[in-house]
């Protein structure tokens, strides 16, 4: 007897380590379903989210439990608040379960029992706080008994790398479906950041006077705002051209205009007065009119004010506190980051024009790549120079960019005509010496490393020769994470941390 019950546990151990079992399912507790019928494991996606199902083949009269794992793709993060509907239908008729919250983040463990045999559609629907979402596995074949369903389903084994969503959901990690694109013929170049016309606005003295900066600050670089008092122009203690003098004369000279403009409309009105009289009175006093409120525009306490005219930085100033200046006198300019002008050069050799230029990407200040809007290219020289034979292409940028005026960054340019084709991101690829490969997602927690052969790239893309089909997902961020999950020899613990 004690020989029999060594036995026994030594067996019971032996099952239980043995990595075959790795391709059943688990239930939300990381326990393997019973092994009377065969697991299945499905993986769909949608354009929100990604749904990684497992759960024992369906057999008339016994309950099914699934292990749904739902991941929102942006950000792959796995669903934390929310609830799951599984539904069987078949035709206008089924059966259906809800939970209302997951089991373990990103896990809801939903239960089915199927009434009688046949083939359905089985529904996933996902409502969270952020969005709602239905997911369809069709063709789902419920059997009559886990006998039949042990003839007909054929556990898949793991193959490949094995990355767990929990491993998945902790790391900054993305995947992507690889799209049919358009590759271009790409000119790697530089280019330096301009003002845009439109950004900037030199503020000239509107008349004489003695400059006083309203801020103590006020240097190049310097944030304003709209409207924002930067200067005044005071003419205070000035024997000639001085402005309080000259908008006092020009307000006497406009309400006498206007008590005789006012004297002279009663008379006109009465018939008493001709008409050319009138208009000539009318004249003066508009005259007198526009003078004294062009002269008051924007006169304070301190004398003639200097605002800001739009919200932005200081890009320049040609004056210094207490200089005296003169009416017309530049003062300061203000830009803004909302717009900028990139000045890049093409070799007469590609014979660059406005209608050839496909696309174009800079470096940001972040170190990426960014593609500058369509119809952005302002101009494309016309002229080349005999010691620099190369033609200035200007571009529009209206995104804000925080790299000052006359730094470099770098550029790429799309020519000619695209190519069609398979496109991958650029963070897709991994690279050994020179060889190219990706990680492709062959199951919710499947990966192989697939070689593959690249052809254009232009700095976000890459266009994608062989290796790859149309709809295969890719891993775009924690890609080099599983790649070392291959190198590394070990299998992961079976089940999921819960």
């Amino acid at each position: 007897m004690k020989y029999i019950y060594i036995v026994c546990i030594s067996l019971f151990l032996f099952s239980c380590g043995n990595n075959e079992e790795e391709g059943h399912a688990h239930d939300a507790e990381g326990n393997h379903v019973g092994s009377e019928v065969p697991a299945i494991s499905k993986t769909i996606w949608t354009d929100q989210t990604e749904l990684f199902v497992e759960f024992p083949a369906l057999v008339e009269g016994k309950t099914s439990k699934f292990a749904a794992h739902f991941t929102v793709l942006d950000k792959h993060q796995p669903v934390r608040k929310g609830s799951v509907t599984v539904s069987l239908i078949q035709g206008d008729s089924g059966i259906r379960h809800k939970v209302e919250s997951p089991s373990s983040p990103g896990i809801f463990s939903p239960a089915l029992q199927p009434k009688r045999p046949g083939t359905y559609d089985l529904v996933f629907d996902l409502k969270t706080p952020e969005y709602s979402d239905r997911i369809v596995i069709e063709d789902v074949q419920v059997y009559a008994s886990a006998a039949e369903a042990s003839e007909n389903v054929t556990e898949a084994e793991d193959a490949g790398i094995s990355f767990l969503k929990e491993q998945a959901w902790k790391i900054d990690f993305q995947t992507e479906p690889v799209t049919d694109g358009e590759v271009y013929d790409i000119v790697h170049t530089s280019g330096v950041w301009q003002a845009a016309p439109g950004t900037y606005k030199s503020l000239a003295a509107g008349a004489n006077g003695i400059v006083n900066f309203a801020l103590d600050n006020l240097t190049e670089g310097t944030e304003v705002k709209k409207g924002q008092l930067l200067m005044t122009l005071s003419s205070e203690g000035l024997s000639s051209n001085n402005i309080q003098a000259e908008i006092a004369q020009a307000k006497a000279r406009y309400d006498q205009a206007k008590a005789e403009y006012e004297r002279k409309k009663e008379l006109y009105e009465d018939k008493i007065v001709p008409k050319a009289e009138f208009e000539r009175v009318e004249s003066d006093f508009r005259v007198a009119e526009s003078n004294y409120r062009a002269l008051a525009s924007n006169y304070g306490a301190g004398g003639k004010q200097i605002r800001a005219p739009f919200g932005g930085f200081i890009k320049s100033i040609s004056t210094s506190n207490g200089d005296y200046v003169e009416q017309g006198a530049n003062l300061v300019s203000i830009g803004t980051d909302k717009s900028r002008l990139l000045k890049t050069q093409l070799s007469a050799s590609h014979n660059p024009s406005k209608e050839a230029i496909a696309s174009v990407w800079y470096r940001n200040d972040e170190g990426t790549w960014s593609e500058v809007e369509d119809g952005s290219i302002v101009s494309v020289g016309k002229e080349v120079e005999d010691r620099k034979p190369m033609i200035p292409v200007f571009i529009k940028v209206n995104d804000v960019v925080e790299m000052p005026e006359g730094s470099f960054t770098e550029v790429q340019i799309a020519l000619g005509e695209a190519e069609t084709g398979i496109v991958v991101p650029e963070a897709a690829l991994l690279e050994d010496y020179g060889n190219y490969s990706v990680i492709v997602q062959t199951g919710g927690e499947n990966f192989e490393r697939r070689p593959v052969k690249i052809g254009k790239r232009n700095g976000k893309n890459a266009q994608v020769l062989s290796g790859l089909e149309a709809r295969d997902v890719v891993v775009t961020t924690g890609n080099y994470q599983v790649k070392m999950a291959s190198m590394s020899g070990q299998t992961p613990a079976h089940g999921h941390d819960h």
